[in-house]
């Protein structure tokens, strides 16, 4: 596979003064919080700890309105639907959402659509059926924010709607909901405002709880508590790959401790058929292990089999459902195999020297086409876009790279779409087929106009450029209070240069990762290289490493090993200073909103 050449870009260097002022930690733990803006010693306390603070629930706009409506349903006994999405966020945010309204007495009804059959978001037919059954309340989960014809037929059939989401609307358009709870919905910084969609979610389940606690909604014990529901808070944060900063951050670090307990017994049977052990889940594994098994159910199957994974309180049956999510996530793996290669040459086919991926075909499976978009962004560094044709519309995903926003480019072919939507990384659309090669011809053009001057290039930010013998115990220990990791809080990357090779060897199936032994004067370090196994037997004596500094486990025996992320012989290339970014622009979470 091609993988493009990456620029090495290094934070700038802390001032001595603030580092001094800061005796008590590591210098290079100081920088790497003056990299991520915390530099005030009450915000590093905080931060270490893990506790950022949480917001009231009220504060967040539509929140009073969506409790009162709620709470009158609950004592009136008038049945709710919780209409959620497919992906990890949705389905952990409808079953966080139907455990609190059953505990205050409700009766719950939930709504999971079809990702292919159905398609993301709210749908007529559906409302209609519910309004059949006399659901007059539906709240939505992670979905609803740009729903304004479903929802006005809602309303038309007598069904007030609640929106909660964290997407952003049309426009500045808000539907015609009795609430919506979407910190989006306004303009300017909030402290809501990076929650995920089951984050949203937890903020009007605290609300219900502590205004039940204040003024009973119910005569009924309800023994649930907030508490309770953070493991769910911590899967969907994580695996909806918000920034891990602030509330978010705080909310995981508690949610993890609570996944450790393994109180939940479908996530249990999930980490012990993941091969997790107890105690040691941290947000890379619900990133690599959890999440994509949660989400496989939604992709090539139905993600009911996820919720009720998650809803179950049998064991059994949670091994059940456990085995049938790891069967269909190694579906989906196989289908991922088959799909890439087609699309890759389809789309290399029909570039035109264009720097934007373009691949359409019947044969392509709805559920992993954002998936196959992302790893062709991956290998060739430029915006890609797989859809699944239909017989008469079809469902397409796109990916890009931070210098090209692909929501606001469909935004500008919104005509010719059914709906669309999304954010500056990851998009989704429906479109009838008629329409499918002009939108391909104008992505084209508009890809052209705007990277026709930028030089594309991957990026590493190194936190620091340091020497190899400045790693240590005692560095790793005080680096692992930054957990949990993961978008805006990244493992700390630091570049070492002039480091000399005594092994090199390839590893794993195909030889596809590099394993090597690094010496830096005074001791060999283990090293790893995952997807970089072309250079064993072609490095250099001595070379310049970017790396994570991370515990290795093996046979009940822990060291430490470095996690390379690039590498390239000593010298070659100027390493240049980080430019200013606003991450907050860039979004590379993997969602498929149509």
């Amino acid at each position: 596979m091609y993988l493009p050449p990456k620029r090495w870009q290094v934070a700038p260097p802390a001032p001595p003064s603030h580092i001094a002022h800061l005796s008590d930690l590591h210098p290079i733990t100081v920088q790497v919080l003056y990299n991520r803006g915390v530099t005030d010693p009450a915000r590093i306390v905080a931060f270490l700890s893990g506790d950022s603070g949480e917001v009231n629930p009220f504060d967040l706009a539509g929140m009073p309105a969506a409790v009162t409506r709620l709470r009158q349903a609950l004592r009136d006994g008038e049945p709710i639907a919780v209409y959620g999405d497919f992906d990890a966020d949705g389905v952990t945010a409808t079953t966080l959402l139907v455990q609190t309204l059953r505990a205050l007495g409700g009766h719950i009804r939930p709504y999971i659509p079809h990702r292919v059959n159905e398609g993301y978001g709210l749908h007529k037919e559906v409302l209609t059926r519910l309004a059949r059954d006399r659901i007059r309340v539906v709240v939505t989960v992670d979905c609803g924010i740009r729903a304004f014809d479903e929802i006005s037929h809602a309303k038309r059939l007598g069904i007030d709607v609640i929106v909660t989401d964290h997407h952003s609307p049309h426009n500045k358009r808000l539907p015609e909901a009795v609430a919506v709870v979407d910190p989006k919905q306004s303009e300017g910084d909030h402290p809501y405002s990076e929650l995920a969609g089951v984050g949203i979610a937890f903020k009007l389940a605290q609300a219900l709880l502590r205004s039940h606690r204040q003024t009973p909604v119910t005569t009924q014990e309800v023994r649930l508590e907030e508490e309770d529901l953070l493991d769910l808070v911590a899967l969907g944060t994580v695996a909806d790959l918000v920034p891990l900063l602030g509330e978010n951050r705080t909310l995981v670090r508690k949610g993890l401790k609570r996944i450790n307990r393994m109180e939940r017994p479908g996530i249990e049977a999930l980490c012990r058929q993941s091969g997790l052990k107890n105690g040691q889940i941290d947000a890379a594994a619900i990133g690599y292990s959890l999440g994509p098994r949660l989400n496989a159910a939604g992709r090539i199957a139905h993600a009911e089999t996820a919720y009720q994974l998650l809803e179950t309180r049998y064991p059994a049956e949670a091994d059940r459902l456990a085995e049938s999510l790891d069967q269909l996530n190694r579906e989906r793996r196989r289908l991922m195999v088959e799909t890439q290669e087609q699309a890759r040459q389809m789309a290399l086919a029909a570039a035109e020297g264009a720097p934007i991926l373009f691949a359409a075909a019947p044969d392509f499976h709805a559920g992993i086409v954002g998936l196959v978009a992302s790893r062709l962004v991956d290998e060739f560094y430029c915006p890609a876009v797989v859809v699944k044709i239909g017989e008469q519309v079809s469902q397409g995903s796109a990916r890009s790279i931070p210098e090209f926003h692909i929501t606001r480019a469909l935004d500008q072919c919104a005509e010719l779409m059914i709906r669309h939507g999304g954010h500056a990384a990851a998009g989704g659309f429906t479109i009838d087929n008629a329409n499918l090669d002009r939108l391909a011809a104008e992505l084209r053009t508009l890809v052209i106009e705007q990277l026709a001057d930028v030089e594309r290039v991957p990026t590493l930010y190194a936190d620091a450029e340091i020497e190899l013998s400045e790693m240590s115990w005692e560095l790793e220990q005080e680096l692992a209070q930054l957990e949990p990791c993961g978008y805006a809080n990244p493992h700390p990357l630091f570049l070492s240069r002039n480091v000399r090779v005594q092994s090199q060897r390839t590893v794993g199936a195909e030889g596809k990762h590099l394993k090597l032994a690094l010496y830096d004067g005074r001791i060999t370090w283990d090293a790893i290289a995952f997807r970089q196994g072309e250079w064993a037997g072609k490095l250099p004596d001595r070379v310049d490493i970017v790396y994570h500094l991370e515990v290795n486990e093996w046979r009940d025996r822990q060291q430490l090993q470095l996690n390379v992320q690039d590498i390239r012989p000593a010298g070659l290339d100027e390493i240049v200073p980080r430019l200013s970014l606003d991450q907050n622009e860039w979004d590379s979470k993997e969602i498929d909103p149509t």
